[in-house]
């Protein structure tokens, strides 16, 4: 069984569709037997369906290239 650290990981990556087939697996046996596991991905799952309802945007593309950009040119 993964450990609760690796099942938030796997929660989070999960929520933005970046988890892998096996992943899911995993996740899913560990949230069957972990309630508090269970209880953050409930959680979790509701604060994205509620920013998704809020239809909150994010950096574009091209604006994290550029912050990025600027982030080495000061290193």
């Amino acid at each position: 069984m993964i450990s609760c650290e690796k099942a938030a990981i796997i929660c989070n990556k999960t929520q933005y569709r970046e988890a892998t087939f096996v992943e899911k697996l995993q996740l899913r046996y560990h949230l069957f037997m972990c309630k508090n596991c269970s209880e953050f991905t409930k959680k979790n799952t509701e604060l994205t369906s509620l920013c998704d309802k809020a239809q909150l945007n994010g950096l574009s593309n091209n604006d994290k290239e550029q912050m990025k950009a600027a982030i080495k040119e000061k290193s």
